[in-house]
């Protein structure tokens, strides 16, 4: 008999971790406390380390035909007025596979592709549907649904986010931290001639352009905003014009066009800082739920993807669950806590407001931008090569 997993959240990492199972072999169930696919739609850019993990899951190819790839992995930044600042250059291989350095994709269009491929595995889904109760064992793992059902699994992943209700059932002391940052994102039609991703810096400030289809781009701009601060949704995107104002160049024309109809999303950043291990008898938390990360590196559906397919190898290969849960932490948290440690600190650097540790920051970056890029995707293909060798230093 297959062993069975119930997957709680649908997001990147719940939707992943699905497929890498069941292709493991496993009988996977699937629960999402929203009641439609509605996933938040703007965009979101994948770097050649996250593609491999999307290509060992199978659905690397239908990423890359719906986004729009970056194919020389160039990334330029600029002044705030437009002047060029330089220019990094992102890898193309990773694990052996030469691969799209930088794939920026709508997240609708992601998750669309991913649904796909779960009807495809026939895996079970119950939309509107969450945990409400959770008994772990050594063996297996019990939950009451919202649905009224209690089920018995060989494994319970928690893979719902930020706000994970696993991880507030049996791990109620941990609690995302507020990161002093908001991320503002808005999506636009796409002239031609942007093909480039494309940061801008200014005091305390970043504004970031990627395109995402063959006709869309989307804005997502970083400002330190006060905790607890709550901003009416009709009010987003006068808010966004006016936060990030003093960006002109190529920026200007889609912060000048923002009106209420606009397509505009704030979050506050919060980050998730799990102590290992990440399981529980048989309850194991994936994703954002265990590892949410500040968004300067763009690696946060990275590192939920490679939860996924390093979750998927273990268990397809160990015979022994509760080893395999116990090798997945010692795998993973160094790797994620790593980015979490890199992002915060580029975070930090750019929230400095005084123009002139501004540009003794620009001038630190001209010197060094490109070794630091070198250096951390290195770091994470040593991590990566741990995950599949089992070596845990």
């Amino acid at each position: 008999m297959k062993r069975h997993v119930l997957i709680v959240g649908a997001g990147i990492a719940g939707c992943c971790a699905a497929i890498a199972l069941a292709r493991a072999g496993w009988a996977v169930s699937l629960v999402e406390k929203q009641t439609a696919w509605q996933f938040q739609s703007s965009g979101i850019f994948v770097y050649s380390n996250g593609l491999a993990q999307f290509k060992a899951l199978g659905v690397m190819d239908d990423m890359v035909a719906t986004g729009f790839s970056i194919d020389d992995g160039r990334n330029v930044y600029l002044n705030a007025d437009g002047s060029p600042l330089l220019e990094t250059f992102y890898p193309g291989r990773f694990e052996g596979h030469r691969l799209v350095p930088i794939l920026g994709i709508r997240r609708a269009d992601m998750h669309r592709v991913l649904s796909a491929h779960l009807q495809q595995l026939d895996i079970e889904i119950a939309l509107g549907c969450t945990v409400e109760r959770i008994e772990h064992a050594p063996d297996s793992a019990r939950a009451l649904l919202s649905d009224g059902r209690e089920v018995r699994c060989d494994l319970l992943l928690g893979a719902d986010g930020i706000r994970s209700q696993v991880r507030k059932l049996l791990w109620p002391q941990v609690q995302p931290r507020y990161s002093g940052f908001g991320v503002w994102r808005s999506v636009h039609h796409r002239p031609p001639d942007l093909v480039d991703k494309i940061m801008m810096m200014a005091p305390g400030l970043r504004l970031g352009i990627m395109p995402i289809s063959s006709q869309q781009l989307y804005l997502f701009g970083t400002v330190p905003e006060p905790e607890g601060a709550w901003y009416a949704r009709d009010d987003w995107a006068a808010l966004m014009q006016s936060r990030f104002s003093v960006f002109q160049g190529p920026a200007a024309q889609f912060l000048d066009s923002l009106n209420p109809q606009s397509e505009v999303l704030y979050t506050a950043v919060e980050e998730v800082l799990m102590p290992g291990p990440w399981h529980l008898g048989r309850v194991l938390l994936i994703g954002d739920a265990a590892h949410a990360s500040t968004p300067f590196m763009g690696q946060g559906g990275a590192m939920a993807v490679q939860d996924a397919v390093v979750l998927g190898r273990l268990l397809g290969a160990e015979a022994s669950v509760e080893s395999a849960l116990e090798r997945f932490s010692a795998l993973r948290i160094p790797a994620c806590r790593f980015v979490q440690d890199v992002s915060r600190q580029v975070g930090v650097s750019g929230a400095q407001t005084d123009p002139g540790e501004h540009a003794k920051i620009l001038t630190a970056m001209r010197a060094t931008a490109q070794q630091r890029v070198d250096d951390f995707y290195a770091q994470l293909e040593r991590f990566s090569d741990h995950t599949t060798t089992g070596k845990t230093s």
